[in-house]
């Protein structure tokens, strides 16, 4: 490279555009919370680390804050289940198999520097609840849960907030127990043997599953 030509920095900066240039914000929004803290984040941190101008993180964005709960929205999974309402158990799971993914991505990591700092910041923990997770369907297996129920196939009283974080709180509870993160056999315990029958259904006799403490805990010796 000659003197006067641009240099790498420079060159992502003028070919991104549109789309792109926003994924790339908004990663750099969630890696810069990971590492600095919600106090700790500006909009020159966030542009430095994207490789771009500050002016066009408020071209879109009126402060850092208002630009990780964009972030955080769009990427936060939502659950799909099945239209025809034909397999809760398999809905279930495949929701639960969502939070697990979510769990290994850097949002799920802003969301655990974002909870640190809520006694300092609670109206960007307010605004994670009503504009991230609220409006992507609630806790993971809510949508599914719902959805059933409007169907006919659940009674809607059974779905209830404490029905609903089931799901999560076992799966979360299970990686603070073991130190790993929850596999399909784990995931298809949780269904079977809490939200299913928290909502009237009991699984079918003979369903090999295997609950977390089977896995995560030795036999005790003499």
């Amino acid at each position: 490279m000659t003197d006067g030509e641009p240099g790498p920095a420079a060159e992502r900066r003028t070919r991104r555009r549109g789309n792109d240039l926003v994924q790339a914000i908004h990663a750099a929004v969630l890696a810069e919370v990971g590492e600095v803290g919600v106090s700790g984040l500006t909009m020159e941190g966030i542009a430095k680390r994207a490789a771009t101008a500050k002016t066009s993180l408020y071209r879109r964005w009126s402060s850092p804050r208002e630009l990780l709960i964009d972030a955080l929205h769009e990427a936060h999974p939502q659950e799909s289940p099945s239209p025809g309402a034909d397999d809760l158990r398999g809905d279930l799971i495949q929701a639960l198999r969502q939070l697990v993914a979510w769990i290994r991505t850097p949002a799920a990591t802003a969301v655990v520097a974002i909870m640190m700092e809520r006694h300092r910041h609670p109206e960007l923990v307010d605004a994670m609840y009503t504009r991230v997770f609220d409006a992507r369907g609630g806790t993971f297996t809510s949508t599914v849960l719902r959805h059933y129920a409007a169907q006919g196939h659940l009674d809607p009283a059974l779905v209830t907030p404490v029905v609903t974080d089931i799901g999560e709180a076992l799966v979360l509870k299970h990686s603070t127990d073991t130190g790993e993160i929850p596999d399909d056999d784990v995931l298809a315990a949780i269904v079977d043997q809490a939200i299913l029958p928290a909502v009237g259904i009991m699984p079918a006799r003979g369903r090999p599953t295997r609950t977390s403490a089977s896995r995560s805990r030795p036999e005790p010796t003499d």
